[in-house]
């Protein structure tokens, strides 16, 4: 009898919902950097998760691969947290690690997960990426699933009216490892797309390390 199939090291779950103010309201998954869309930049990053999930709008649908699926939060526009809730909702029950990330990270990579990986499976409740001035980064870190649902339960998050948690009331009382970006020449993997100006920037860094 064959062995069974190895499982995946972590789910992912990418937050992609928001009103992109700072870019006129437009749906900034589908801006291109490279030629490329921010989220399926993210999701390819993200290959080895298992399962990927998305969580944002409808119109998100076509650029989805096929091993990816699509939420929406049940009330919209309430934060990140809101739509965590969404996606860790639908994770099957045999997931221990899951990978809690933006859709605006053009240069995030897989070995950066893999580290982040590493760090829970040494003993961290969640494992998050540091950007270049040593600040963590809580939508490109990777969480124990169980660690995860329990301060998610915890807030006990009101989704009817008023602003939802930030994320950094997400670590409260969490043993949280980090991970500094790899010393490289390159795309920071930490760097985040939430204006124009960070797209266009993003397009000089693919220029500069052509």
């Amino acid at each position: 009898m064959p062995d069974p199939p190895t499982a995946a090291p972590f789910a992912a779950v990418v937050l992609a919902g928001g009103t992109a103010r700072r870019m006129g309201g437009a749906l900034k998954p589908a801006r291109l950097v490279g030629g490329r869309p921010l989220l399926r930049r993210v999701l390819d990053a993200a290959r080895d998760a298992r399962p990927r999930i998305v969580v944002g709008p409808p119109e998100l649908a076509p650029l989805l691969p096929e091993s990816t699926s699509l939420t929406t939060e049940p009330a919209r526009h309430r934060g990140p947290v809101a739509g965590l809730i969404a996606g860790v909702a639908l994770l099957p029950a045999e997931v221990a690690q899951v990978a809690v990330l933006s859709c605006d990270l053009p240069f995030l990579t897989p070995d950066v997960l893999s580290g982040l990986s590493t760090l829970v499976d040494a003993g961290a409740e969640a494992a998050v990426l540091l950007d270049a001035r040593q600040r963590p980064q809580w939508l490109a870190a990777l969480w124990r699933r169980d660690a995860l649902v329990r301060q998610l339960t915890g807030l006990a998050v009101d989704l009817g009216t008023g602003p939802g948690p930030r994320m950094r009331d997400l670590v409260a009382d969490v043993r949280v490892a980090t991970l500094a970006a790899p010393v490289r020449s390159g795309p920071p993997p930490w760097f985040d797309c939430d204006t124009d100006d960070d797209l266009r920037r993003a397009e000089e860094y693919l220029h500069a390390d052509a």
